[in-house]
């Protein structure tokens, strides 16, 4: 599987195009900017097969309804505790971007341990709450994204709408465990992998978890 990064919006958010070699491509986070979005999809010959969201903020959902013009019939996918974030504009924080904010609706909702599969290649969700109730990790291979749940060397605010710094360290306890090294592909700011979080990044590097985290732990 590839991986192409496009930052959008006034905050920077990473949208991510995740795509095999038949060219079929999951949207990760659209939160803005759908012609640039569309226009990378079209110069990579690409063909969108769903839009995944991480959580339910203003700033990862705002570019949905230009890819749904351009691309019709594009399933949107969250986990089912981010939908009510989606379709209240005071909780999904875009009364701050313009007057009255907005609202989308997802086609459809996931649970913990779903799974999605893209040219072959099985994508699955992680449960990981705290910087939102229905926040998620979204594991392909060696590839994690991780949403505004995990940054390089930081974590997510807990500030906003249904943030629970508790729930967080228990996600953050789960990444942590997750056996062997991954490509961390995060909401916003550089990439970089598991490995070094555990390393560097202050939120990982004190929490004395579980050393690996199986499938029905999460």
């Amino acid at each position: 599987m590839n991986v192409a990064i496009l930052t959008v919006g006034m905050i920077g958010t990473n949208c991510y195009l995740l795509y095999g070699e038949n060219g079929d491509c999951a949207v990760i986070d659209p939160g803005a900017e759908p012609e640039k979005i569309t226009a990378k999809i079209r110069e990579l010959k690409l063909t969108p097969r769903m839009i995944l969201l991480t959580h339910g903020h203003y700033d990862h959902i705002g570019g949905i309804p230009g890819l749904k013009a351009a691309f019709p019939d594009l399933p949107v996918y969250v986990h089912h505790g981010d939908a009510e974030l989606m379709e209240d504009p005071d909780k999904n924080f875009s009364t701050a971007l313009t007057p009255g904010g907005f609202t989308l609706s997802p086609d459809k909702t996931l649970r913990s341990g779903d799974t999605l599969t893209l040219d072959g290649e099985t994508i699955r969700l992680v449960h990981t709450p705290g910087h939102t109730p229905g926040g998620v990790v979204y594991i392909c291979g060696r590839y994690l994204f991780t949403g505004d749940t995990l940054f390089a060397g930081s974590a997510g605010r807990t500030d906003l709408y249904g943030g629970d710094m508790a729930a967080l360290s228990i996600s953050l306890g789960k990444i942590l465990g997750l056996p062997g090294d991954y490509t961390v592909y995060p909401g916003h700011g550089p990439v970089s992998t598991l490995m070094r979080e555990r390393r560097e990044n202050p939120f990982l590097s004190h929490y004395h978890g579980p050393e690996t985290a199986e499938d029905g732990e999460f």
